[in-house]
């Protein structure tokens, strides 16, 4: 598909393993409205019949929402799902690989993966992801379940710069603060533009993180989701979970240990990641 307005890439995998249906379905259908609203073209990654696809139709995203044979497809996974004509929902380090290689240059997520908690090995995928595939990436920060503090210090290693848009803080997640520092604040999609253009022509690799705070009135504060987390790590531990197991579990788990509030939570940083997302876009290809 080809557009000429600015592009947002929309991962697939909170579709197809993140929510139930029909929740995943109307979550990537306002995602894409909101995306729309704001003057951008929103571009669902995603691989059908061992297809890489950027931009899905109705039909396709209500497949990825009901079917129960879709792969959740992290990088190491894209030659096999390709070479079987598999379906995949994209991960957040194989959506942004797919985004770049369909020249799209903004894409809009939950959160991204980090360094876990109790095992420094255990790195996402997202992080290398991060230091070399050049893609501005809006989330709302690491997922809470992870070890923040070594998460930035991974990031800064591998030359990532982190913003906080419209926060000095670096969020965490269901909360809006952390109490860890931004390397800078954006309070507009054009400062963030500018420091991608500056980026780009000094030819450093990889990506931007933007991280945006959860919207106020739907928050969970530090206080109150810590213990959540460290209970749901502990039974995580107990029954021996590793890797790809972990954090599915832990945000099933964390939703049903706060009476769906952490869902609730989840959906409304979505939909606002896809806003600025679009923002972003719009400035930086001079729209408006």
């Amino acid at each position: 598909m080809t557009s000429l307005l600015p592009q947002v890439a929309l991962e697939s995998t909170v579709i197809s393993h993140g929510l139930p249906f029909p929740q995943n379905l109307t979550l990537a259908q306002e995602m894409e409205a909101i995306v729309r609203s704001r003057g951008a073209e929103p571009r669902t990654v995603a691989v059908l019949g061992g297809e890489l696809r950027a931009g899905l139709s109705d039909a396709e995203l209500l497949h990825l929402a009901t079917a129960r044979n879709v792969r959740k497809v992290s990088r190491r996974d894209l030659p096999l799902v390709v070479a079987r004509k598999l379906d995949g929902a994209t991960t957040v380090a194989t959506t942004m690989w797919v985004a770049h290689r369909f020249g799209i240059e903004v894409f809009a997520t939950g959160g991204i993966g980090g360094v876990h908690r109790g095992n420094d090995a255990d790195i996402s995928a997202d992080l290398q992801e991060l230091a070399q595939t050049p893609v501005i990436v809006v989330c709302a920060g690491a997922k809470a379940i992870l070890n923040l503090p070594a998460t930035l210090e991974y990031l800064e290693t591998f030359g990532v710069t982190v913003v906080g848009f419209g926060t000095d803080e670096f969020p965490a997640f269901y909360s809006r603060s952390s109490g860890l520092p931004v390397d800078v604040r954006c309070d507009s999609g054009e400062e963030v533009a500018a420091i991608w253009r500056a980026k780009r022509r000094l030819d450093l690799p990889g990506g931007l993180l933007v991280t945006a705070p959860i919207p106020a009135e739907l928050e969970i504060p530090a206080s109150e989701i810590e213990p959540v987390i460290e209970q749901a790590v502990r039974e995580a531990e107990v029954q021996g979970l590793r890797s790809a197991e972990v954090t599915p579990f832990l945000l099933t788990r964390i939703a049903q240990l706060t009476g769906e509030r952490s869902l609730r939570a989840n959906l409304a940083l979505l939909r606002n990641n896809a806003a600025i997302a679009a923002q972003i876009a719009v400035a930086l290809h001079g729209v408006g």
